[in-house]
């Protein structure tokens, strides 16, 4: 619940912008006070006299509006809430906020504000994917920024892809877990998870039977601990949590890309069972079947993600945990693996045919660190996630 937040909502332009009337509604449901900013974008969406109706307080649109500095100054507006939240924002938006510019009251609030900040991109595809946009967004985690969002769907020009702004329950879980009093409160966690597809042609792939299911369970234990969780994942079967920021790849590059894009953070969890090869040269048509027989496929050994990571001299996490999927010599093995690494801890577990872990509902690791290995009973995967997290949270504390 949001009892007693106070919540300052900036609505940028966008078609985006008719969800955030469904926001004010879940906020003020769970509790929470919200004080809306309505940019002149915003303006064209939805109508100060909705917002403000909905939000049952004023809504404050234009920087020189004297009365407003004299009862509010714009300062005061960025500083006496407990989180600033940007629904959607907009490329426009997310430039701006970037580059520290401060021509109107939404972007003067951001650049004025000491308080934590949320956003919920909204954009098309391609103004997304743009490497401005992806330039922004970078400025904007590594100056804290906190993100919900954007997610894969149909968008309004007609194209489909990552850009569409989050849900409005997705949004009010990122608040909340943005605003848990949790051990993990102000910290911010990387998670990667699920299996990655390597392409052999247009619709042939190598991957595995990872289904994202632990990876998930961890992500959602961290931000119920308060933490600002970064989601990396492949294309798993599980549906990702609500509340932490999702970026979704296929490839193990493109699991690498991101997990770069996501640093600095404080804690990494590397989940994820990415390929350790894929194939050179993939093709870029469709194999067919041939009388010369069998086509020959030369293969090229995958970025070693968690060992990257693990030896950055600028940027490494205070803490790298990585996943060691065995089906024999559980312990041996990835003792083997946590000293090649280089990283902090290794939460190992067998997942051959027999265990049932891989899609399974129950997991049984070993977590392999300086002092040795600590063998946990078999448990819910959401309960090891529960257990991680708590003693995450203890690693960091100290």
């Amino acid at each position: 619940m949001l009892t007693g937040k106070h919540i300052l909502l900036i609505v940028g332009g966008g078609i985006a912008a008719f969800k955030s009337l469904d926001l004010i509604r879940r906020l003020r449901e769970r509790g929470a006070t919200v004080t809306p900013v309505l940019t002149k974008a915003g303006e064209a969406f939805v109508t100060p006299l909705s917002v403000s109706a909905l939000a049952g307080r004023k809504v404050y649109r234009d920087l020189f509006d004297l009365t407003d500095e004299a009862e509010m100054g714009h300062i005061q507006l960025s500083r006496v809430a407990d989180l600033v939240v940007v629904a959607p924002a907009t490329a426009d938006l997310m430039a701006k906020m970037a580059s520290g510019l401060a021509n109107d009251l939404a972007s003067t609030l951001l650049l004025a504000t000491d308080t934590p900040v949320l956003i919920a991109p909204a954009m098309n595809v391609r103004m997304w994917q743009h490497p401005a946009t992806q330039r922004n967004l970078v400025a904007l985690q590594e100056d804290g920024v906190a993100r919900v969002g954007p997610n894969d769907g149909d968008m309004a020009c007609g194209e489909f892809g990552p850009g569409r702004m989050a849900e409005p329950l997705e949004i009010v879980a990122a608040i909340e877990a943005k605003l848990a009093d949790g051990p993990l409160a102000g910290k911010r966690v990387l998670v990667t998870s699920g299996p990655t597809h390597e392409p052999i042609d247009p619709v042939r792939y190598i991957a595995n039977r990872s289904s994202g299911a632990q990876g998930t369970a961890i992500a959602r234990a961290l931000s119920a601990l308060g933490a600002d969780v970064v989601f990396v994942t492949g294309p798993a079967d599980v549906p990702p949590p609500e509340g932490v920021s999702i970026v979704k790849v296929q490839t193990a590059e493109e699991m690498l890309n991101a997990v770069t894009a996501a640093l600095p953070v404080d804690a990494g969890v590397f989940a994820a069972a990415v390929a350790d090869w894929r194939v050179a040269g993939a093709s870029d048509r469709k194999l067919k079947k041939s009388k010369d027989g069998l086509p020959d496929l030369a293969f090229a050994e995958n970025p070693d993600i968690l060992k990257n990571v693990s030896n950055l001299r600028k940027n490494r996490p205070e803490l790298v945990i990585g996943f060691a999927a065995e089906t024999n010599d559980v312990v041996e093995n990835a003792t083997a693996k946590w000293k090649r690494k280089g990283c902090d801890w290794i939460v190992a577990n067998d997942v051959s045919a027999a265990s049932g872990v891989m899609g399974g509902s129950d997991n049984t690791v070993v977590v392999i660190d300086a002092s040795g290995a600590e063998t946990w009973p078999t448990m819910p995967k959401e309960q090891v996630a529960r257990r991680l997290a708590d003693r995450i949270a203890q690693a960091l504390k100290n």
